[in-house]
């Protein structure tokens, strides 16, 4: 028969060792176990318990993690960061070393978000994210994000050398491509971006949403290079990775713009798209982040006889 109490007790084990328990230390994990019950239903509720939990041991580095998670829930960056720091602290000073380049990556990813919100400089991300990989050379996200943070700091060879590595380590993961192809067509080297796109599309299953931006990218460079009827595929194809497209609303312009461009034969698909661009996107709240799509959809629409209000 099972002893319904020896689950806690493997629990507790776990965090605190076998042996050397104090008290604080003990009740520190009680009180993590409870917050691991309450998150499922009530996250503040958990974080407060957390915290009580990580004073009661702030040595417990696990306990921290568990916290700086909990944080990351809510996109409390600044928090998740000095945490996940904390954590760093203990787990070296427990193991005589760096040992969880997962406490790193997050720390780093942590400042990363902060800095694109204008609430630190980019630099500060790349320490934590550098140690996450010397600890991992094969932590991908890692990888991906230093290339985020080299890109921002012009130092574009870099990001590109990083965005390799991301792709080379997890090359069945379609978004690692992405970055690295976008990068390529910035630089003006087309056929290396869609080069990168095809090693890609080599990956991909049915259903993953990075099909949407990889197929869109590869309309926007066939497009570049003047390859309209290829364009216009791949934008079919981005439109159909979708499915609805509520995260990804330019589809409908992209369509739109393309369906214009192949001639007057394809004038009543052009407005079908760009009237479900225009309805979706560009009133409300959203027309700020699509102004110069908005503005380009009631071009189109002119040229095509229709007014977009």
């Amino acid at each position: 028969m099972k002893n319904p109490r020896i689950g806690k007790w493997l629990r507790v084990a776990v965090l605190v060792g076998l042996t050397g328990c104090s008290r604080d230390a003990i009740e520190a994990v009680n009180l993590a176990n409870e917050a691991d019950e309450l998150k499922k239903t009530n996250i503040d509720g958990a974080i407060d318990k957390y915290e009580a939990a990580s004073e009661k041991d702030p040595s417990n580095h696990r306990i921290l993690w568990k916290l700086a998670l909990a944080y990351q829930k809510k996109d409390d960056w600044a928090k998740v960061g000095s945490t996940c720091a904390k954590a760093e602290a203990a787990d070296e000073k427990s193991n005589k070393r760096k040992t969880f380049a997962s406490y790193h990556f997050l720390h780093g990813h942590a400042l990363l978000a902060l800095a694109g919100k204008g609430n630190g400089g980019w630099a500060d991300a790349k320490g934590p994210l550098t140690t996450a990989v010397q600890i991992d050379p094969n932590y991908a996200e890692a990888y991906r994000d230093l290339g985020d943070v080299l890109l921002h700091l012009d130092d574009e060879q870099g990001a590109l050398e990083h965005y390799t590595k991301a792709a080379m380590t997890r090359p069945d993961h379609l978004e690692y491509y992405v970055p690295l192809a976008d990068l390529y067509r910035r630089l003006g080297l087309l056929d290396l971006s869609a080069q990168v796109l095809k090693e890609a599309l080599g990956f991909a299953k049915a259903g993953d949403e990075q099909l949407f931006s990889i197929h869109a990218l590869q309309g926007f460079l066939l497009e570049l290079k003047g390859d309209l009827p290829g364009s216009l595929a791949a934008y079919e194809l981005a439109k159909k990775a979708c499915g609805d497209c509520d995260k990804h609303r330019e589809a409908y312009f992209y369509l739109g713009s393309a369906y214009f461009q192949a001639g007057a034969s394809r004038k009543t698909e052009a407005l079908q798209q760009l009237r479900a661009f225009w309805k979706t996107a560009c009133v409300g709240g959203l027309a700020a982040r699509y102004g110069d799509q908005c503005a380009q959809a009631r071009e189109i629409g002119q040229k095509l006889g229709e007014s977009f209000k």
